[in-house]
């Protein structure tokens, strides 16, 4: 069809749960994305299928009577825990002492993993611990070092 061109959507003004849509934003990959200021007062930038789909209706600080997983006192973005990344928290489980650093016996090899968003990255397959480690290291400052920057500083584009 020549000359159609899609009426661009204005959500400024709108409220999505909790978050009031100011103006746009700039775009977050080739995703629109709006500022939007929470109840408690935070700003974040938030894209906007997130916003109409529901998945975004705050900018983390929901109470526990909206979420039981809050009533735990832990607050929840994109399927991240901010406090176990503060924590650094290790996993029962864990028998190198190091999260996301495992042995596989089968490749007599040490592997390091790391997982954030929802999404596990495989890191790599190293001969020595210490090299595991080190990767482990380089991607937790990458991910949740800077995520939880972006959190302490009210600026996460969710």
């Amino acid at each position: 069809m020549e000359g159609y061109s899609r009426k661009k959507l204005d959500l400024t003004g709108q409220r999505f749960g909790k978050l009031t849509v100011l103006k746009p934003a700039e775009n977050v990959g080739n995703r629109t994305a709006w500022l939007c200021r929470c109840d408690c007062g935070r700003e974040s930038v938030v894209k906007t299928y997130r916003l109409r789909s529901g998945h975004t209706s705050s900018c983390g600080c929901r109470s526990p009577q909206d979420n039981p997983q809050l009533a735990l006192g832990l607050t929840y973005i994109d399927g991240t825990c901010v406090e176990m990344l503060r924590a650094k928290t290790v996993r029962r489980n864990n028998t190198s002492g190091i999260p996301g650093v495992d042995w596989l016996t089968v490749k007599r090899r040490w592997r390091a993993t790391i997982c954030f968003k929802g999404r596990r990255y495989y890191l790599g397959s190293y001969e020595y611990f210490g090299d595991a480690v080190q990767a482990r290291k380089r991607a937790e400052e990458q991910l949740h070092d800077n995520f939880l920057r972006q959190f302490a500083q009210g600026t996460l584009n969710v």
